[in-house]
């Protein structure tokens, strides 16, 4: 159910709009001190988040490898492009769902914006299928 009128988007109106994106380019998960040398990486990062540990960085491939950083995986990133209320419930859950039925990791990082899933550089052409699929089992379920 869809009411406009008071923000609220079932969780099969959210899905039925996924949309998703797969944006140009390869990204790693990084960590880092969070020092004067963390600058560097932080002027070129796409996320970030503090940790106990450190400072966890989303890069570019190319940044991160300049600047000498050690990832253990280059990930892909899919932009879902559906509106995500930040208090809806199972949009992530889902998502997450239906790509681990395919065996494919999913890292997802929910912005202002949108949600962006980071999924294994070899695995994304298969993820786009999957979301795809998904998104088309929720629109006849609309429909």
């Amino acid at each position: 159910m869809n009411d406009a009128s008071s923000g609220y988007f079932s969780l099969t109106d959210q899905i039925a709009s996924l949309a998703p994106v797969l944006q140009p380019g390869t990204f790693v998960f990084c960590s880092v001190l969070h020092n004067a040398d963390s600058h560097a990486a932080m002027a070129v990062a796409v996320g970030s988040f503090v940790e106990d540990e450190g400072l966890s960085l989303i890069l570019p491939r190319t940044e991160a490898v300049q600047l000498g950083l050690i990832f253990d995986m280059t990930m892909r990133q899919i932009t879902l492009m559906a509106y995500s209320a930040h208090d809806g419930v199972g949009l992530p859950a889902t998502v997450a769902g239906a790509l681990a039925e395919k065996g494919i990791p999913a890292n997802i990082v929910a912005a202002a914006q949108h949600d962006h899933i980071f999924v294994p550089s070899r695995q994304a052409d298969d993820a786009m299928e999957a979301l795809r699929d998904l998104q088309q089992y929720a629109r006849d379920q609309t429909g």
